[in-house]
């Protein structure tokens, strides 16, 4: 074992307040210092863990991220200002995390993380904290660091609903015991669609960095070989138990994980069935510019919003006909025309082509699935209306 750091008078007057518990003293701090943590990503989750383990003094952070600050971002990743909009997310969030302890360094790396990139960013790190947002990702960080041999500590979030565990450590379960293969591209959808509450990402990040700090402590019981569900709804936690799979493949390398998630099989699917003329089981793709100019032209379809009621509240077309939520979208079948064009739209479009796809089925064939939603509405017919 390599001698730890000391750490310098305005150090220990820092972290007093750790140095005083039996379980971190004087070496447990030191351990902090020798650490390091590589966080995946600087959104909701990663905005609260850099936070804490900046003020906590590990040693070294890298963070990894190649998106920039955008507004929408601000109700729950604070980390980010509203100075910061526009900026780096790497570059705000190394700014912040130097305001508040100066004494670390950090690492950024502003680019994906993809199969030939991974093994070399991991390795240098002691932990590895997923705060990504898509599957893709999660298991390309689960597998790189199985054959790293990296704790992986987990956070997902959706709505009022959080998870956290610990993957890879002490001889647990890894994130494929968890979930061994993906869902169907689209069956879940991204907090974008489906929205969360802004403290629950603070919540479940909080316990991310509260599980990383015990690791490089090697202190208390972490969340290995448990699943930890957070209903922020009815402020209630509960527990699943995970095993390890014994049948499971041994992970000796990286794949193409846009691949095994059915990505890149999904858009082509779409595309080949589409063809040409832009239709797939009649249904007809059409862009919001290509809308505005055919209703300036005198297209008169009938329009279907099938968001929900309060999102109609936020921004609506003014001119819809009407509002269904795209899962109830078969109980007004019987009331929508069928020898008319039906134009239909969500926020970004995916609900919308789902919905468009139950009215397929039950027998409509004129049928315009509005890319982009009103959302795409907003920005480039627009931009009066607010987005969200």
């Amino acid at each position: 074992m390599s001698t730890l750091p000391e750490l310098t008078k305005d150090e220990i007057a820092r972290y007093s307040r750790h140095l005083i518990l039996d379980e971190v003293g004087l070496e447990g701090q030191r351990k902090l210092k020798a650490g390091s943590v590589l966080c995946v990503g600087t959104g909701g989750l990663g905005a609260p863990l850099l936070l804490y383990l900046a003020a906590a003094g590990v040693g070294r952070i890298g963070i990894i991220d190649f998106d920039v600050v955008d507004e929408s971002n601000l109700q729950r990743q604070v980390i980010h200002g509203t100075s910061k909009i526009g900026i780096k997310k790497v570059e705000s969030a190394k700014e912040r995390i130097r305001d508040i302890n100066p004494f670390i360094q950090v690492d950024l790396y502003e680019e994906p993380l993809k199969s030939h990139n991974a093994l070399r960013i991991l390795e240098p790190y002691d932990v590895v904290v997923d705060g990504t947002d898509n599957f893709p990702t999660r298991y390309l960080v689960n597998d790189a660091c199985v054959i790293l041999g990296k704790p992986n500590v987990y956070g997902s979030i959706f709505q009022f609903e959080g998870q956290a565990s610990v993957f890879n450590y002490d001889g647990g379960p890894q994130y494929r015991d968890l979930y061994p293969e993906p869902p169907p591209p689209g069956l879940v959808p991204s907090c974008a669609e489906g929205g969360v509450l802004g403290v629950l990402p603070g919540i479940i990040g909080c316990i991310q960095a509260n599980e990383t700090l015990k690791i490089l402590l090697g202190v208390g019981e972490t969340l290995a070989g448990r699943l930890l569900i957070f209903d922020a709804l009815r402020m209630r936690f509960r527990e699943l138990k995970l095993r390890k799979d014994p049948n499971a493949k041994p992970i000796t390398e990286l794949i193409d994980y846009e691949e095994f998630c059915g990505i890149p099989q999904a858009r082509h699917a779409a595309q080949e069935a589409a063809g040409s003329a832009g239709t797939s089981n009649g249904i007809h793709r059409i862009t919001v510019r290509e809308a505005k100019k055919r209703l300036d032209e005198g297209w008169k379809p009938y329009i279907l919003d099938v968001r929900k009621p309060h999102e109609a509240q936020i921004a609506k077309l003014d001119f819809a006909d009407r509002l269904q939520p795209h899962e109830e979208i078969l109980a007004i079948a019987s009331e929508l025309p069928k020898d008319r064009d039906i134009l239909i739209h969500c926020k970004v479009g995916g609900r919308s082509l789902r919905a468009a796809e139950a009215l397929a089925q039950a027998g409509f064939t004129r049928l315009f699935n509005l890319e982009g939603g009103i959302t795409a509405w907003a920005q480039e017919i627009d931009p009066s209306l607010p987005t969200y």
